[in-house]
């Protein structure tokens, strides 16, 4: 069985699901406020479902009128004379929330509440909403908004919806399911989608999300026959548990999600205090997530819908390669540019292979991209073997072939289409893509033969680099057991080397140090651990103490460790005159390290999430960082670690030794499981820098702070 709050890998009716199943493919709907208007917000879904031919019965409740649209009516929920699966309210305020009671007295098991006016007006009306959710929640009814649009399931001629998008057209029937936020904006996304010929047959919105939220939304699409591929609009998640087991059933069902996230913002409370909360932002930490369960980010709509277009083909390279035909060479190098832009590899053909193509057009260009050159298009029987030599001896996931005008040509392309099909036809493995300047019906016609079709080649590329990720994503190994330990966290904000000593206990090694309340002590420190060492001011109070000048370094001997010792606490007298000072930190200066960074940031929804990044002042300015929800393993961490665009400096470039990077990796995995552990006291965690030596020789934090939230 599932955690509680999670999913089954599938759920027929009667499960998790079942309430969501009677809201979106019920028998029977009641709608309170019904309208005998058509264009009235109560009248419009009675009359899409009469128009679309929904088979469960419908049930209009208004007092004043004895039929509406030509169906009975009922004077009230109570004078209902069958119990119905959902229930749409379009009446105001009050009458909005004993609408719902009524309806969970009569039994009803879910409602879609159009009626605003709630918490996206004031505190009056979020204190009636949370008396509209009590009303339900007393007799296990579930709610859909209030302040919402509504939904429709074209599958089944379901359309509690009062948008006037339906009356340019009805939704073309497919595979790809809309859940958003935003009522007007998913509708937006439905009628982009018709406009473009693609088959969106559900769509729901969320409005206020006071009950179903876009995540348990996600979670009845990722199972539901009606939907393989799910478009996702969201302005903020509200809750984090059913999000991630949705977005992990999606995963584990083979449905990918393309998500369209927007609002930008920084994370709340130790924002200002912790380098790493500063960093993160919201935003970063849902894209952390969003990347973990393998969903595709869009940035706009045109994007969002080029990629379910293609998923909707449902081929997913895992280990994605693109190999490029084209009669263009100028096409090919701007292919090429893409791709590399994007990420996606593009392989040369082998030698025996290019010199067998060149044998047969001596001025073509058969690396890959393979330029044919026109000539193939006008031998057709060399168009065949190019694409058929390039499939099978390149081994390419995806296929993207360029024909521009001559692709829907009236003369041409009949003669090129046939070995088109029978190329895809003979590797119907591999992704294909066409780009082709051609009529709707040519594009239909190719379509039909199994290929995805786009005028622009960059906007194919940016979708094949998409099912790539999908598929990397469904393919992925299930993440490694991790054990969260127990921790016990201080009662206040510890000193750094107490900070130390604790992180060091859950795994994440320190330089050797000492805290000296004495100069004597100081200098046998450094004695002790030999020159050069380090001093720092020891403050519980004193969190960043480069700000005041409070560390010194290269202290090469005794006597500098006197006058460094001295300085330091005359220099937190001055700058810093209400801190409680408890001495000098002396550690072990290292050499030749890579000075990295690791910290923890607690996020509002989603928790404890760890960084990692260059360190330094490098992680402020570059911002070059990688984020995971906590915990992880060890291959997570290094995983996370090689994302980093200066990975290079850990791998050895330009002559350096290669860093231990086995041991940065262990290091963060620990306080990915420390963090975890540590509870909601757990504020946040900056390790910086943690000086990473070469291979085999370690990893040591060399300044650390952890962060105690006062829950006083």
């Amino acid at each position: 069985m599932p955690a509680e709050g999670g999913y089954p890998n599938t759920a027929p009716r009667g499960t998790a699901f079942a309430a969501l199943d009677a809201m979106i493919r019920p028998r029977s709907v009641a709608v309170i406020g019904a309208s005998d208007d058509a264009t009235r917000i109560g009248g419009r879904p009675i009359a899409y479902m009469m128009n679309q031919g929904f088979a469960g019965a419908i049930l209009p409740v208004n007092p004043n009128r004895a039929t509406v649209q030509g169906l009975p009516a009922f004077a009230s929920v109570t004078a209902l004379t069958q119990v119905p699966d959902v229930a749409i309210v379009a009446v105001p305020g009050e009458g909005a929330v004993q609408a719902v009671a009524d309806l969970g007295a009569k039994g009803c098991r879910a409602a879609i509440v159009f009626t605003a006016g709630f918490a996206e007006v004031d505190e009056a009306g979020a204190a009636m909403q949370d008396r509209l959710v009590a009303a339900a929640r007393q007799h296990g009814m579930r709610i859909l908004g209030p302040n919402c649009l509504g939904l429709f399931n074209a599958a089944v001629g379901f359309y509690p919806m009062f948008s006037t998008s339906f009356e340019q057209g009805w939704p073309i029937r497919g595979n790809i399911g809309i859940a958003s936020q935003s009522g007007a904006y998913g509708t937006h996304l439905f009628a982009t989608s018709r406009a473009g010929g693609l088959g969106t047959t559900v769509c729901v919105t969320t409005g206020n999300e006071s009950d179903v939220s876009l995540g348990e939304v996600i979670g009845w699409m990722a199972q539901a026959p009606e939907v393989e591929v799910i478009c996702a609009y969201a302005e903020g998640i509200r809750e984090s548990e059913r999000f991630i087991a949705a977005l992990d059933l999606a995963r584990r069902n083979r449905k990918p999600v393309v998500m369209m996230k927007v609002g930008h913002s920084e994370l709340g409370g130790h924002a200002a205090k912790s380098h790493t909360a500063s960093i993160a932002g919201d935003d970063a930490v849902t894209d952390a997530v969003l990347r973990e369960f393998g969903v595709v980010r869009a940035g706009t709509t045109e994007q969002m819908l080029d990629i379910a277009y293609a998923a909707s083909r449902r081929i997913y390279p895992a280990k994605n390669s693109l190999g490029v035909i084209t009669v263009s060479g100028g096409a090919g190098v701007l292919i090429s540019d893409a791709a590399e832009a994007m990420g996606v590899p593009m392989p040369q053909m082998p030698e025996e292979a290019q010199a067998h193509l060149k044998s047969l057009i001596s001025f073509s260009a058969p690396r890959n991209p393979v330029d044919c050159t026109a000539q193939a298009v006008n031998q057709t029987e060399m168009f065949e073997h190019f694409l058929e030599v390039t499939a099978e001896a390149g081994g390419y996931q995806s296929m993207l072939v360029f024909l521009t005008q001559t692709g829907g040509s009236t003369t041409m392309a009949p003669k090129l289409r046939p070995y088109l099909k029978q190329a895809r036809e003979k590797f119907a493995d591999r992704l294909w893509v066409l780009s082709v300047i051609a009529s709707p019906d040519k594009v239909r016609g190719y379509e039909e033969d199994g290929f995805i079709v786009f005028e622009d080649p960059t906007r194919a590329v940016a979708a094949i680099e998409a099912m790539g990720r999908f598929g990397a994503g469904f393919a992925a190994a299930a993440p490694e057991e991790v054990v969260v330990p127990q921790v016990s966290l201080p009662a206040t904000t510890p000193t750094e080397a107490e900070g130390k000593r604790i992180l060091a206990a859950s795994g994440v090694p320190a330089v050797p140090e000492k805290a000296c309340g004495s100069v004597e002590e100081a200098v046998a420190a450094a004695q002790s651990f030999g020159f050069p060492v380090v001093a720092k001011i020891l403050s519980p109070d004193i969190l960043h103490k480069s700000e005041i000048g409070g560390v010194i370094l290269d202290l090469a001997s005794v006597d500098a460790v006197r006058e460094a010792h001295a300085t330091l606490l005359s220099r937190a007298a001055e700058r810093a005159p209400g801190a409680r000072i408890e001495g000098v930190l002396i550690a072990k200066q290292i050499k030749g390290a890579v000075e990295m960074a690791l910290g923890v940031a607690r996020d509002p929804v989603f928790g404890p999430v760890a960084m990692v990044g260059l360190g330094g002042v490098f992680i402020e300015i570059l911002k070059d960082v990688s984020f995971r929800r906590c915990p992880f393993g060890d291959a997570e961490a290094e995983a996370m670690i090689r994302s980093l665009k200066g990975f290079p400096l850990l791998d050895g470039a330009r002559g350096r030794p290669k860093a231990d990077v086995a041991a940065l990796a262990s290091a963060l995995s620990a306080l990915s499981r420390f963090a975890a552990g540590a509870g909601d006291r757990l504020a946040g965690v900056d390790v910086n820098p943690l000086l990473v030596l070469p291979e085999g020789q370690g990893a040591f934090a060399a300044d650390a702070v952890i962060e105690i939230e006062d829950m006083h």
